[in-house]
């Protein structure tokens, strides 16, 4: 899939996740963004990454919501697409939680995902 074919609001990012991201940020040098990756691995063979990141690259879709940006790297964009991106704070604790409709399977933590 081609990153120039996806619209930036395929993938989007809840007001809980943009609130969670910049509390994260708050402690960081200007510039720092959240970067989100699918990459394999996992006990259904991908994960999803998330890690702070200062540099954007040509390719990284951008999302940004409430001042904060998400960075995704153009493989991930295409195993993303049509996602939503939001932060749970349950009895079970708290995360970012991906809700992405191209997943088939997923482990039931919820951090692991087949397509």
């Amino acid at each position: 899939m081609d990153i120039a074919t996806i619209e930036p609001t395929a993938i989007t990012l809840t007001d809980r996740a943009a609130k969670r991201i910049a509390r994260i940020l708050e402690g960081e040098g200007g510039g720092v963004m959240l970067r989100v990756a699918v990459q394999g691995g996992g006990c259904s063979g991908f994960q999803y990454g998330f890690t702070l990141d200062d540099l954007r690259n040509d390719d990284d879709l951008v999302l940004e919501k409430n001042g904060v940006k998400v960075l995704i790297d153009s493989v991930s964009v295409a195993y993303l697409a049509g996602s939503e991106i939001d932060y749970v704070d349950d009895l079970i604790g708290s995360a970012f939680k991906i809700n992405n409709p191209n997943a088939t399977a997923s482990c039931g933590c919820g951090t692991s995902f087949s397509v």
